[in-house]
């Protein structure tokens, strides 16, 4: 049995990090279906894979990790450490022979080592940078972890905007939609909503701004 492993919402400053894997017996059925990297599919395209793999697949595993987890478990490791737990977790529940990861550390080695070591039974780890490009097993990971993230904002966006009545965006630091929205939301609020990432850099400047504001306002 092989299995892959990747994430949605690494960078992301709004929203969880999503890890998924799943197993199949080989990848050809995965290769007729032509899975590849979910960041190279249309999101119909994706919704419609992801319930072929869901069917298909011997096994599949999703793991939402929220803001505040994310935020909390910052305190005391890296994101990198974060991803290594999640993929960790993931792989003790699939059991592979073989399991395909897409690496979050820049050393592939030091990535496949470190959830290696964390598992108490033998599985060989083959760890490289955009799997989900290379490996189909890993392409279809991608897939299940995109799609259940995109689920994820499209609660959440309906949620906030409700009270700003402006869009959310995608949740990217860099997207100027979300940077926006954040501002406002801060114009409006004492604090940002439970699901922004506090611990990210352009949230914790978007704080400083305020409070720095309020008191400048004594």
């Amino acid at each position: 049995m092989i299995s892959g492993v990747d994430e949605a919402g690494r960078g992301p400053v709004i929203g969880p990090l999503v890890v998924a894997g799943v197993t199949f017996k080989d990848d050809n059925q995965l290769i007729k279906m032509n899975v590849r990297d979910s960041k190279k599919l249309t999101p119909k395209r994706r919704e419609f894979l992801a319930d072929k793999i869901k069917k298909f697949a011997l096994k599949y595993e999703i793991l939402v990790i929220s803001a505040k987890d994310i935020d909390d478990m910052r305190k005391v490791m890296t994101l990198n450490e974060i991803e290594v737990n999640a993929f960790t977790a993931i792989i003790k529940k699939l059991k592979p022979d073989i399991c395909f990861v897409d690496s979050a550390d820049v050393n592939e080695e030091r990535f496949e080592k470190d959830i290696s070591k964390n598992l108490s039974f033998k599985t060989e780890i083959i760890s490289k940078h955009k799997a989900d490009d290379i490996y189909p097993i890993v392409g279809a990971a991608s897939i299940l972890a995109k799609t259940k993230r995109d689920e994820e904002i499209r609660i959440i966006s309906e949620k906030l905007q409700e009270k700003l009545n402006i869009p959310l965006g995608s949740g990217y630091p860099a997207d100027p939609i979300t940077q926006k929205f954040l501002k406002t939301w801060l114009e409006n609020y004492e604090k940002f909503p439970i699901y922004v990432r506090y611990s990210w850099k352009n949230a914790k400047a978007l704080l400083k701004e305020k409070n720095t504001r309020k008191l400048d306002d004594f």
